[in-house]
């Protein structure tokens, strides 16, 4: 990217967080091409390359969709008053734009807000397109949903921001954790990859929503072309923990709005998103693992419970400090080789993707016909502030894990670590396998994890055969 590029970026993503948090405010040409650092001309001309629609036309539509968005949660302002709130000059102006927009008037879309919730796009809102009844959605969140209420602290976050086109958040991601490593501003001890959804889908065109990816950071940092420092807020959130397919995050995210209404929480305006807790390649089912979270007002009926952090295993050596002479890089390469390794000897082996988003670890998971009919996988980690390779036993959902966990709990065969509880870890039972590796006899040091991984493997499978 050259650097005119990046300065253009970091100015307008300024200029748009601006804009998204002070939609009631005077947003004239004037007073954005100033906090842009741009004559209004190269300013407006600007915008409209990177965002691809002219400033006037962003700044209506996010006051259309900030209203619509209201409506749907309920609000005890009128019409008339949220109009002038947002820069509508008139009850008739705001009518016309909202209903070029929507297709429907403001006074139909407030008195269906709820029911509206359930719909798809933002084209002609009829029963066709519901996705299901509230009843049949409340069901399948008792199934798929562990869902509390938290106060989450405050996170300081390298982010970068997109509209549209959600197939670019994985590259996001790899990029921002390459920057970070190379700057060493990553917040190993606390790190959590995250997306952040600056519109609500339920009132924006898909290809216009704006949504940006984010990993934690330790110190702050200063605009660097498209990335850029961003804050979450501390605040009361609900908090739906799934384990679901790709296909299925918009229902989840419907789910968790009907609950939250049902429940009659009340939506704080502040910050929707997803926590990342797995790789999904490298899963059986290739599900996805994620906290999806919704700002609420401190109302007399929240209720905090205590927040846990899910690790992959809860054994932790503690006590035990490397030196790590590695960086990211030659780790995340020297597993691939391990994982070619593997692939290439154990041709009955099942091999997952290599995990490699998170500043903590990386792993792979290997799987066998066998073990996949019982819903089972190994997973060979590396712990990346240790230098500590292990080896866990997995299953594929907390059902399936809990069950085997169970099994081995309440037997007495203890030779390898069993997991304190499935609530907090991933892993059902553990074994560290190279504790102080030798980075630098990689052939011996590839033998030696075969031979203490096959043990286990095959320890483990006669059991449970």
């Amino acid at each position: 990217m050259n650097e005119t590029r990046r300065e253009y970026l970091k100015r307008i993503n300024i200029v748009l967080d601006f804009i998204e948090n002070n939609l009631n405010t005077d947003l004239s040409l004037k007073n954005l091409s100033e906090k842009a650092n741009y004559s209004p001309y190269h300013f407006h001309r600007v915008f409209s390359i990177i965002v691809n629609e002219k400033l006037n036309e962003f700044i209506n539509r996010k006051r259309i969709e900030r209203i619509a968005s209201i409506l749907l949660i309920g609000s005890n302002s009128s019409l008339k008053e949220l109009a002038y709130e947002y820069g509508f000059n008139s009850d008739n102006s705001f009518s016309r734009a909202f209903k070029k927009y929507y297709g429907v008037s403001p006074t139909k879309f407030k008195s269906s807000g709820k029911e509206l919730l359930s719909k798809i796009g933002i084209e002609p809102f009829s029963s066709e397109k519901y996705i299901c009844s509230i009843d049949n959605i409340q069901q399948w969140t008792k199934m798929n949903a562990q869902i509390t209420i938290k106060e989450l602290p405050e996170l300081k976050l390298a982010s970068t921001s997109h509209i549209g086109d959600f197939e670019k958040i994985g590259s996001m991601f790899q990029k921002l954790i390459e920057w970070g490593h190379q700057k060493g501003v990553l917040d190993t001890s606390n790190f959590n990859a995250i997306t952040i959804y600056h519109d609500n889908p339920n009132v924006t065109q898909t290809s216009k929503i704006r949504f940006s990816t984010c990993v934690t950071i330790s110190e702050n940092i200063n605009p660097e072309g498209e990335i850029r420092q961003y804050k979450l807020k501390k605040g009361i959130y609900a908090v739906g923990h799934f384990e679901i397919k790709g296909e299925e995050i918009s229902k989840a995210w419907k789910s968790m709005c009907i609950w939250v209404i049902e429940n009659e929480y009340e939506f704080r305006d502040d910050d929707y998103f997803e926590i990342y807790l797995n790789d999904h390649k490298t899963h059986p089912e290739q599900k996805f693992i994620i906290d999806i979270c919704i700002p609420l007002e401190k109302t007399t009926n929240v209720k905090l419970e205590k927040t846990n952090t899910v690790n992959l295993s809860a054994y932790k050596k503690q006590d035990k400090q490397c030196t790590n002479d590695l960086d990211y890089h030659q780790l995340i390469n020297y597993m691939k080789e391990l994982r070619a390794f593997f692939q290439k000897e154990y041709e009955t082996f099942k091999l997952g993707n290599l995990y490699r988003e998170s500043a903590d670890y990386s792993y792979f998971s290997i799987t066998t016909e066998d073990l996949k009919k019982q819903k089972l996988k190994f997973v060979i980690i590396l712990d990346h502030k240790t230098l500590c390779f292990s080896i866990c036993l997995s299953g594929q959902n907390k059902s399936i894990r809990k069950k085997y966990w169970s099994f081995f709990d309440n037997s007495d065969w203890n030779k390898y670590h069993l997991a304190e509880s499935i609530d907090t870890s991933l892993s059902i039972i553990d074994q560290t396998i190279v504790e102080a590796p030798n980075f630098d006899n990689k052939r011996s040091l590839t033998e030696q994890i075969e031979k203490e991984s096959m043990k286990f493997i095959n320890e483990l499978k006669e059991i449970l055969e």
